[in-house]
């Protein structure tokens, strides 16, 4: 696993075809990070921004993504967390805390939800 060091971001409306390593490509107009795998092995990695998924963060010469991006679907299972756009490497996580994570998600994004729903008339 090569530690990527240093993110370097890009604004811009739509994703390249072909991506750079160490950089975030961030789409506002479809509310998107997309990224090469910061462990090297060039899978790319997708990140929604939303209130129930992933929070993009700027700080005027770096950015910040939160909460950290676990891989569990690629043979690398890398996870980390870029935090004003250096990688920190996060902890392995077993399957069982994986599944927690993601009943926890499921449960934020039908809460969200819930709380979106108009009142009902009366």
């Amino acid at each position: 696993m090569t530690n990527a060091e240093q993110f370097n971001y890009e604004f811009l409306e739509s994703i390249p075809e072909h991506l750079q390593e160490r950089v975030l490509y961030i789409s506002t107009t479809y509310a998107t990070v997309v990224h090469l795998c910061a462990c090297g092995c060039r899978r790319e990695v997708v990140t929604p921004l939303s209130p129930t998924d992933w929070e993009l963060t700027f700080h005027g010469d770096t950015v910040s993504l939160s909460p950290s991006v676990g891989n569990w679907n690629l043979s690398c299972r890398s996870h980390y967390w870029i935090r004003r756009g250096r990688v920190r490497w996060a902890g392995w996580m077993s399957p069982e805390e994986i599944a927690i994570g993601r009943a926890q998600s499921r449960r934020r994004k039908q809460l969200y939800a819930r709380m979106r729903r108009p009142a009902p008339e009366q």
